[in-house]
């Protein structure tokens, strides 16, 4: 078997923090309905994400992917920037 045969997790977020190095914070937000109450409801989780050319800013908006574990908390990279905040 191969060793890529897995599907890799790719989300959407916005970069809420670009102050580490070669590490950016992305914030994904995700519409769920309530159990009890069947309203729509906003969650959000936070993850930490490899950026390597340190290119994001704060505001972007990007695509990230699951990889193997970088460090303690990072386990995502940036594939692209989808989106410039004017």
């Amino acid at each position: 078997m191969s060793e890529n045969t897995e599907k890799l997790r790719t989300l959407r977020g916005r970069v809420i923090s670009n102050k580490m190095d070669k590490t950016i914070s992305v914030l994904v937000e995700r519409r769920v309905k309530h159990p009890v109450y069947g309203k729509i409801v906003r969650r959000s989780t936070k993850f930490l994400v490899h950026d390597e050319q340190n290119q994001c800013n704060e505001g972007d908006t990007v695509s990230i992917t699951s990889c193997k574990p970088l460090s303690k908390n990072k386990s995502y990279r940036m594939v692209e920037i989808l989106e410039r905040p004017n």
